[in-house]
């Protein structure tokens, strides 16, 4: 294919999919042809038939240096685009009639775009093991085994945009955002907005931000915000990280949420110790069953499951037992908060509050309520709000890793290369199945496991004792 018959296919894709008006074709033609650096092209009545449209920019961008051609083509999608006013109309429009509608407009309109990479994420391994956590390798997202290093990636050093979720972000070149659109909402007093995350972790993975830059922060009018959330997208879940390093949360400076259309695996996850509280009659309450620490409140009252999940958080921010290792705060900062996450059943707001703590040791220099050392093969960076709701998101080297680790089972030898996948391997060696099926459940294992090192209490009735110091008791 040459270039004038792919410029001419991409502008009648745009036309079809990115709702390019007729009247715009020439214009937009002529953007494109600045953009590459040419000046001339052949007209020619070439209609889009389907080809991959990363073989048409690839075919456009094919003269420019290597390390332009990314940049370049997201500028050419985005010259071709509904600029973000229109984009917002549509979905104000769409909302008007369904949110589920107003959301998959503009999810599908990412994806034509290319601003979000269905074709690569649909790469990822993924499969759901045998004690229900899902888990993905995700090829396309670095792997950051140093927090610090993450949160670099995500801050701007020349001040504009002041990070990498800020509403500046809309159409700015150096990173690569031309065909970034959002959608603006309300919250409390507040304005905020959404956008859907390029390399999702999950189905209609998006972000929604606060429009001021202003830290992460959890928080009763946290709590409130989640849940009118989830009133105007009654079909996502919403949530946040702990606003502590290391724990997941890479841009920190810039308050927002993450939720999307899928169903994480602690959502089916019951109440294991069911709890009652004097002031909150009207709610469910309970020690969640799952691997790590986590309180379930349940109910209808808006207002309820605000004040009973402040209660909650108020209690972990200051609680302190020494004999546990849980330390509140010291002298490298606070180290105590929760991660909540809520979506409905029916008419009820589910809210669950997953305790945190990110308080290191001489023993665990990475976070004692983090993976432990001898997982790090696996996972080494911080455990997030998606992964403590049992997604899992493994670094893409493990691809080659484990397609290593295959033969090696086959061979019942490992190779030196392997060394650090020792304690892995041998469990391994010790199940039935074949090589591919005992590598899945190793997986699953460890994951569950390092679900296990995050949890701040070892049992459900250590967490039950703990609640009682804010007025939860068992229920009879």
């Amino acid at each position: 294919m040459d270039f004038s018959t792919a410029l001419c296919k991409l502008i009648d894709y745009a036309s079809r999919e990115l709702a390019l008006k007729k009247r715009d074709e020439i214009y937009a033609r002529n953007t494109v042809l600045m953009l590459l650096g040419r000046e001339n092209c052949e007209k020619r009545c070439a209609c889009y038939e389907g080809e991959p449209l990363s073989e048409l920019l690839g075919v456009l961008t094919a003269e420019l240096p290597e390390e332009d051609r990314e940049r370049v083509q997201d500028a050419v999608m985005g010259a071709l685009m509904l600029p973000p006013s229109e984009v917002e109309e549509t979905f104000a429009t769409l909302y008007a009639r369904s949110p589920a509608r107003a959301t998959e407009w503009l999810y599908r309109y990412s994806v034509a775009s290319n601003y979000v990479k269905k074709d690569l994420l649909a790469q990822n391994p993924r499969f759901t093991g045998k004690n229900g956590l899902v888990i993905t390798i995700n090829r396309a997202k670095p792997e950051f085994r140093d927090p610090k290093k993450a949160v670099s990636g995500n801050s701007v050093k020349g001040g504009y945009p002041s990070c990498s979720i800020c509403r500046d972000n809309e159409g700015y070149f150096p990173r690569g955002k031309r065909t970034l659109r959002t959608v603006s909402f309300t919250l409390g007093d507040g304005k905020w907005f959404w956008q859907f995350s390029p390399y999702g972790y999950f189905y209609q993975h998006g972000i929604a931000v606060n429009e001021r830059h202003i830290p992460m922060h959890v928080g009763e009018e946290t709590f409130a915000a989640l849940l009118e959330f989830v009133d105007a997208f009654p079909h996502y879940f919403i949530g946040c990280n702990a606003p502590l390093p290391n724990i997941g949360g890479s841009v920190l400076a810039h308050d927002h949420f993450q939720g999307g259309g899928e169903t994480l695996p602690m959502f089916g996850a019951k109440i294991a110790l069911p709890l009652c509280h004097e002031d909150f009659p009207q709610l469910e309450i309970g020690v969640l069953d799952w691997y790590g620490t986590v309180v379930r409140i349940e109910g209808e009252d808006a207002r309820a499951v605000v004040a009973a999940s402040e209660k909650v958080r108020r209690l972990w921010a200051g609680y302190r037992d020494e004999k546990r290792g849980l330390i509140p705060e010291d002298g490298n900062g606070v180290h105590h908060a929760v991660s909540p996450t809520v979506f409905m059943k029916g008419e009820r707001y589910c809210m669950n509050l997953i305790l945190r703590s990110n308080i290191a040791s001489e023993r665990y220099p990475d976070g004692v309520f983090h993976a432990h050392p001898e997982f790090h093969i696996i996972k080494k960076e911080s455990i997030g709000l998606i992964e403590a709701q049992g997604l899992f998101i493994l670094p893409g080297r493990l691809v080659g890793q484990l397609a290593e680790l295959k033969e090696a089972l086959s061979a019942g030898k490992l190779p030196p290369s392997l060394g650090e996948f020792r304690m892995l391997f041998d469990e391994m060696s010790a199940m039935e199945g074949d090589p591919e099926e005992r590598i899945r459940e190793e997986l699953a294992s460890v994951c569950e496991r390092i679900l296990k090192n995050t949890a701040v209490f070892a049992t459900h009735a250590e967490t039950a004792e703990f609640l009682r110091g804010a007025g939860f008791s068992p229920r009879a």
